[in-house]
């Protein structure tokens, strides 16, 4: 992460989860929480399950900067990851996605919590947050709608040389009750 956007990248602590920038011995522990197909069976890479494919498309993106670890307060234990990404300072915007929960914490407040905290965050600068997702990931589509994403628009991103489906969801700051 660049020197500018540092400071939209701190420590966030929630009642149940604690947000932490990812490091490199994070490996083992966030695969260990990325290792079951489910997790990826709606995503637009559905292999990211296996070790060889989640360190090259996913951990060494997250490694670059912007990402952070979620740890379960009451346990210590690695249940996923979310980041940061695209921050436009000149249009005040900036994305967050690549996020993914353990199933144990599907269906429950967690990620509820861990998009509040990070766009608590992201609007103490951030005009415009946007979420990129897979057409066909519902339940990630659900999930930002829960918690007052609208939806934008449909376009195409690459990935690995392929042009894919993809919506786009935004909240804007005005929107959002912390801001």
């Amino acid at each position: 992460m660049s020197e500018a956007t540092a400071d939209l990248h701190p420590l966030l602590a929630g009642e149940t989860i604690t947000l932490r920038p990812l490091r490199a011995d994070d490996l083992a522990a966030l695969h260990a929480a990325a290792a079951d197909p489910l997790i990826w069976a709606q995503h637009p890479d559905p292999a990211r399950h296996l070790r060889p494919v989640f360190e090259k498309n996913f951990f060494a993106g997250a490694l670059a900067g912007g990402a952070y670890t979620v740890v379960e307060n009451a346990t210590g234990r690695i249940i996923g990851s979310s980041r940061y990404y695209d921050w436009d300072p000149d249009k005040g915007e900036i994305a967050i996605g690549y996020t993914f929960l353990a199933r144990s914490h599907w269906g429950g407040a967690t990620n509820g919590e861990m998009k509040r905290l990070m766009l608590d965050n992201a609007f103490r600068r951030a005009r415009v947050v946007r979420f990129d997702i897979g057409r066909d990931n519902w339940r990630s589509r659900k999930a930002v709608e829960k918690i007052g994403a609208r939806f934008s628009h449909e376009g195409h991103k690459e990935f690995n040389g392929v042009a894919l489906d993809y919506v786009f969801y935004t909240i804007e700051a005005s929107q959002w009750p912390c801001a």
